[in-house]
């Protein structure tokens, strides 16, 4: 009799702890295709950039996804140099950083995060002409060659 009632007692103790463990899941899990959205969204192409800049307008559709969107725009550099409106830019640069950082593969994708912050300057400047755009070109360079050296 003994015996059977432990065996009884430990048998509802272990339903018991699986109930207790199964009311303290962890949060779900972060979405297996995380790696490969944010690729998605770091490429050099103007789609790529306008994909990130429909999800950064919709985060919560992505919460799942744990990204961070945390920003500084262009850091200690201005914003929007001369006029041109380079802030867009850097928000994605720094995505890019900051997602590739704490996924820890930066070193591998830093050459093509910057490569991108300068294509999406380049299309700021496009939208200009002559000396205007010469201009931009310019500072444009200059923000890349900053990120390229020292980012």
């Amino acid at each position: 009799m003994r015996r059977l009632t432990r065996s009884l007692v430990a048998t509802a103790m272990t339903a018991a702890a699986a109930a207790t463990i199964a009311l303290a899941t962890p949060a779900e899990a972060v979405p297996a295709d995380k790696a490969q959205v944010l690729s998605s969204w770091t490429q050099t192409s103007a789609t790529s950039y306008n994909a990130w800049q429909t999800a950064r307008n919709n985060q919560s559709s992505w919460s799942a996804y744990q990204f961070d969107w945390s920003t500084d725009y262009c850091s200690s550099s201005p914003d929007n140099p001369f006029g041109f409106p380079f802030q867009m830019s850097c928000a994605r640069h720094d995505f890019g950083y900051r997602n590739y950082k704490a996924m820890g593969t930066f070193a591998a994708n830093k050459s093509r995060l910057d490569s991108a912050f300068y294509e999406d300057l380049k299309r700021v400047c496009n939208r200009y002409s002559g000396v205007t755009k010469s201009s931009c070109d310019a500072t444009a360079w200059t923000y890349y060659q900053a990120v390229s050296i020292f980012g």
